[in-house]
């Protein structure tokens, strides 16, 4: 009888929220947007750039320079070492996007370069100046040494070095890894578990409010015990949050195939990388040319990917979602039974989000040591393991370790639903007060 009113109230809890519009509308929207973060650097690439066929003067004073700028579909250059500047600036043409010059090189062999244009000039366009500017001046500073075969020399002492990763398992296996690929899964999963912690979390919590707010509650613990009604809450929301979660990623995985067979494989992995790299500091211009030197076939990303013990991270991914969204949904139950509107919750929630937050941060310091004594602490800490124990698994864990770590999530998810649920048991009939943590011990205690 309380394994069907139990069921009741879950199959309850999961209709409510699957037939509402936000929930498809939020089902269908979030694998476009994840979707669009991958597909879109590639879009912008293929169907974007500057205006075409813009003209930049070169003042050339140095008469070093102009072999090294070269003209572009975007940029055509046009060279004049006799040009007035001053008249220029008096009177700028309305052909031109900008005049640069060049100064004749000083006693240091060192050159000053300037820029005139009607609008602020791009930091594309500067760098390229930049670059070409310095590429002369290097190569005339060298020839002044008048070695000999000097291009042959540069060009043969010219290295590009590849580092190759390999992993030997337990039974002496050798597998080719890609610390990259490894650092990417272990965002994702890891960042996606926070999220849906406080996503699905807060959820439970806003119907508990709704419910009290409306009194529909006093009729429901007419028929259930309190504790019955939490866990069936707890539950029914976690089974939309697993069913959204699936839909996700089967959407998400057919856009994304979809686009690389449109777009093809390799324009994809180069704008992730463009995206990386420009994430790391560098222009769009450096990024590029740096793919252009040397791109990353696509042929090791899915070698390495084939590598990767997918059945033990999902797996992993599933517990550890399954485990954190239980504590949290039970922490954010009984805090959503103290009050009496979602206003009232901003004192006694900042306990329960503290460690997701804290939690946030030591994940971001795990991508780059997952072995450190933060990041194993981390991991082993009920409260911020979810997380951080996700950012560790691609990159392999000792069985020990999880084993350890899941035992610690379980025994405090246990101990914190019986600490809920007191909390919540008195909170939900409370009404017109509002509750502060005396008030809340003093509920443990009853």
């Amino acid at each position: 009888m309380k394994t069907n009113k139990l069921f009741l109230i879950i199959s309850r809890e999961f209709l409510i929220r699957v037939k509402k519009k936000s929930f498809i509308i939020m089902t269908i929207l979030t694998p476009l947007l994840f979707a669009a973060l991958i597909v879109m650097p590639s879009l912008i690439m293929t169907l974007s750039s500057g205006n075409k066929g813009q003209k930049i003067l070169v003042i050339d004073r140095s008469e070093l320079c102009q072999p090294f700028f070269e003209n572009s579909e975007e940029y055509t250059y046009l060279f004049d070492k006799n040009a007035d500047i001053e008249s220029i600036k008096k009177d700028f043409p309305e052909s031109l996007y900008a005049a640069v010059e060049i100064s004749a090189p000083d006693s240091m062999f060192n050159v000053s370069v300037s820029t005139i244009s009607t609008k602020q000039m791009n930091i594309d366009t500067k760098k390229q100046i930049e670059r070409n500017v310095q590429k002369a001046m290097e190569k005339s500073k060298l020839e002044k040494y008048d070695i000999e075969n000097l291009d042959n020399i540069l060009k043969d002492i010219r290295t590009d070095v590849s580092v190759k990763t390999f992993t030997i398992s337990e039974s002496g296996e050798e597998k080719e890894g890609m610390v990259e690929l490894y650092m990417g899964i272990a965002y994702i999963l890891s960042f996606m578990i926070y999220m849906f912690i406080f996503m699905f979390g807060s959820m439970v919590m806003r119907g508990v409010i709704e419910e009290k707010t409306t009194r529909i509650v006093e009729v429901i613990v007419s028929s259930v015990k309190p504790f019955e009604l939490m866990l069936g809450k707890i539950l029914g929301v976690g089974s939309v949050a697993l069913l959204q979660f699936l839909i996700w990623i089967v959407l998400t995985g057919g856009i994304i195939f979809g686009a690389q067979a449109i777009m093809g494989a390799d324009k994809l992995t180069e704008s992730n990388e463009l995206v990386q790299q420009m994430a790391a500091g560098q222009t769009a211009t450096d990024a590029i040319t740096s793919i252009t030197a040397e791109s990353t076939p696509m042929d090791n990303i899915m070698a390495s990917l084939a590598n990767v013990p997918i059945a033990r991270i999902l797996t992993a991914f599933i517990l550890y979602f399954l485990l954190g969204y239980l504590l949290y949904a039970a922490l954010f139950s009984a805090v959503g039974s103290a009050v009496d509107n979602e206003a009232d919750t901003q004192q006694l929630i900042l306990p329960v989000t503290l460690p997701l937050i804290i939690g946030l941060f030591i994940m971001i310091h795990t991508f780059q040591y997952p072995d450190s004594s933060l990041s194993f602490w981390g991991s082993m800490i009920p409260f911020t393991s979810p997380m951080v124990m996700m950012a560790r698994v691609p990159f392999g864990v000792p069985a020990w370790e999880l084993a350890l770590s899941l035992a610690l999530l379980v025994g405090t998810f246990i101990f914190m639903t019986f600490v809920s649920a007191k909390i919540y048991r008195v909170g939900i009939l409370m009404y017109g007060k509002k509750a502060n943590w005396k008030d809340l011990i003093k509920w443990l205690k009853y």
